[in-house]
């Protein structure tokens, strides 16, 4: 019976006509936010404040693009950047002929600005830039040039894919953590709220878009779906064009279901989802047995019934596909990411935690070793995987209860620290520099109660510490593989978060009425809409077909 909930409402489509119903020519349904009701909020700035989708890449825009389907940075609102010779300066040379969608002119003065907020309010600053840059200089009307306060090479990144917003708006926002942004003012080619509601929103072409002819799609509309069953049911009746759902059997009930229009691309390149244990509560503290909790998890068991096999299980370097030719292949074999019930009995053990005569192992005070489970409700996947996950960990005699939580209040809970265990995804980036100083970095450590971009965890190591600084300043790729390797070796004996599988870039659509998306054989960008930056790539290709 547990798949009955998934399949019931598939099932019941293959019986439903597949004729799309009349809507609007040249408006693009969208399914990204699986979302019972919107709020309208269009702050690109704050990642807390839950943002409608796609604010930060869509409605504002970037310098620069970095795309892991090619490989490559894509110039955006910098058309070209150049290190000083010591590294320690670097200059942006912007676009020519950019209007904000008021029509006032895009300069370096606006991205000076939004650099000058990061600062004066460090709740914006996610990425962390005032660690690494002393100071942002308008040097002309499209030249910017950032002062390091170290060398810092990853840091080209975290300036080049910072979202720019407009001096003459945000200068007169008394609280831009909190401001929800409702009428955005912005570069990109979809700007205008025609329509919003709770369970509907539009947004309108940019009228002063700097892409020649783009957008040549009219607007973006967006339904309501608390779940991702009634976002499916939408993607295969026809109702949606672009989406990036998790959706069971997909080949058999969206594909086939119309082949010259329907596709899907699940490259493994979304980021690896992690089983988090929140490592400032004992036991979870004990990497002995967080290695056990690893090895009572049948992944290739996990992948089959919560992923459909669409995936494959992680192995102890963590690395998803984008980053094949960083890992270390004797890391990799790593056994604590293997299934061994009995290995993960005997750490236990070793770990003082013995089994009560109930089956249930106790803590040191006795108290049974109980933990809840975290996932976002609706995100049928991940509560599938979540049902897994117990199940495998009520074998090592840990009484474990699954909690579902509205998104908002998942994340919330995620990102203070409040909870014991939880699913979640992880960070990336150009190299697995990010993704490594986010799951092990101390500079990313956060108190509890305090909202943590990533390192949800809270745990940090000096060691690992120690060879990332160094791989900031390592300017030749023999060096840089030499590091993260050592990276890599850490993060192992460590453990300090527990991978379950790369999760597959989503998406899917159906070019009826639209045509130019991403497919695995025109890789231009991923398929996937929640791919920040890699949805303006795609925003600005697709094109009405004509009827």
């Amino acid at each position: 019976m547990k798949f009955a909930r998934v399949f019931l409402p598939l099932v019941l489509l293959l019986a439903c006509s597949s004729e799309p119903r009349p809507r609007p020519p040249g408006v693009l349904f969208v399914s990204v936010e699986q979302q019972s009701a919107w709020v309208r909020n269009f702050n690109p700035l704050f990642a807390g404040a839950g943002a409608r989708w796609p604010t930060r890449a869509g409605v504002y825009e970037c310098m620069q693009i970095f795309s892991s389907a090619q490989g490559r940075w894509v110039p955006w609102l910098a058309i070209q950047h150049a290190w000083t010779e010591d590294q320690k300066t670097l200059r942006f040379t912007l676009r020519e002929n950019v209007l904000w969608s008021d029509g006032k002119p895009f300069t370096a003065e606006d991205v000076a600005f939004t650099f000058g907020l990061l600062k004066k309010h460090p709740a914006l600053d996610a990425g962390g830039v005032w660690r690494f840059i002393s100071d942002v200089k308008v040097e002309g009307p499209r030249t910017v040039a950032f002062t390091f306060s170290r060398v810092y090479l990853p840091g080209f990144a975290d300036l080049a894919h910072q979202i720019i917003v407009p001096r003459h708006i945000w200068e007169h926002v008394a609280d831009p953590v909190t401001f929800t942004n409702p009428e955005p003012v912005a570069t990109g080619p979809f700007t205008q709220v025609t329509l919003f509601r709770n369970q509907v929103y539009e947004l309108g072409r940019n009228p002063h878009y700097w892409m020649p002819g783009k957008p040549a799609v009219s607007a973006l509309r967006f339904l309501a779906f608390p779940t991702n069953d009634q976002a499916n049911m939408a993607l295969v009746e026809g109702e949606v064009d672009w989406a990036g759902n998790f959706v069971p059997a997909v080949d058999r009930t969206f594909v086939s279901r119309d082949p010259a229009h329907h596709n899907r691309w699940f490259p493994l390149y979304g980021s690896t989802v992690f089983l988090y244990p929140n490592t400032t509560r004992p036991p979870l503290d004990d990497v002995r047995v967080r290695k056990a909790l690893s090895m009572a998890l049948d992944r290739d068991r996990l992948v089959e019934v919560a992923m459909y096999g669409y995936t494959r299980p992680a192995d102890a370097t963590a690395l998803n596909d984008a980053y094949t030719g960083w890992k270390d292949p004797e890391v990799a074999k790593d056994s604590w990411t293997h299934y061994d019930l009995t290995q993960a009995n005997k750490l236990l053990d070793e770990a003082g935690l013995a089994r009560g005569e109930d089956g249930i192992r106790r803590l040191p005070d006795g108290k049974p070793f109980a933990v809840d489970l975290e996932v976002v409700s609706g995100w049928s996947d991940w509560v599938r995987a979540g049902q897994v996950v117990g199940r495998d960990l009520r074998k090592l005699g840990i009484s474990v209860q699954l909690k579902t939580y509205e998104f908002g209040t998942w994340f919330t809970r995620l990102q203070k620290g409040e909870f014991q265990l939880a699913i979640s995804w992880s960070l990336d980036g150009p190299t697995p520099y990010n993704f490594y100083k986010w799951l092990l970095s101390p500079r990313t450590v956060r108190p509890v109660g305090e909202v943590a971009a990533a390192n949800w965890h809270r745990l940090g190591d000096a060691e690992a510490d120690e060879l990332l600084i160094r791989f900031e300043r390592a300017g030749t790729p023999e060096e840089q593989h030499a590091l993260m390797s050592a990276v890599q070796k850490r993060f192992s004996a460590l453990a300090p978060a527990i991978p379950l599988f790369p999760n597959p870039s989503w998406g899917e659509s159906n070019s009826l009425r639209f045509t130019g998306f991403p497919t695995e054989q025109n890789p231009y960008a991923r398929l996937a809409p929640h791919a920040e930056p890699d949805s303006l790539l795609v925003l600005t290709e697709l094109t009405p077909r004509e009827r």
